[in-house]
Formats: structure tokens, sequence, C-alpha cells
């Protein structure tokens, strides 16, 4: 599965992110996650279990930063 979302925090193992899609905070498990920064719009590939905490939790794959194609941002 894949999510766009806008990083809200970061940590060393982890980011907090907006779900663009669902419009909702989601905990992302990733060892990589330090280099991100808040606000910075990604691409999260994960295998879809989420689960049913507040916030949800997942743990991605792969995480890329969105690229710009003239005024949106696409997953590539």
């Amino acid at each position: 599965m894949q999510m766009q979302a806008a990083i809200l925090t970061v940590s060393c193992d982890s980011l907090l992110v907006f779900d663009r899609r669902n419009h909702q905070r989601v905990h992302v498990h990733f060892s990589g996650a330090c280099r991100f920064r808040p606000s910075e719009l990604v691409c999260i590939r994960y295998n879809g279990v989420m689960t049913r905490s507040i916030p949800p939790q997942i743990t991605a794959d792969s995480i890329r930063r969105l690229t710009l194609i003239g005024a949106e941002r696409f997953c590539r």
C-alpha cells in the first residue's frame, strides 16, 4: 500500500505524519526516519497492516520525498 503524507515530527526511528487521503495522524516506524524533516511531503510504502491504536501505527518498507510536477506532488 502507499500513503502520501506530510511529516509532523521526526525521531531517530519513527515519524508522525498527517495522511493526506484519510486526514489522520499516523505513527510510522522506519529505521531511516532521521533523514527527513518536519513539513516535508513523502510517499510511504507499507504492507497494509495498521494498528487500531490512537494514532494508528504502521511500519514503512520505504519512504521517499514527493516530487513536484506542475502544482501537484506525486509518488513515483
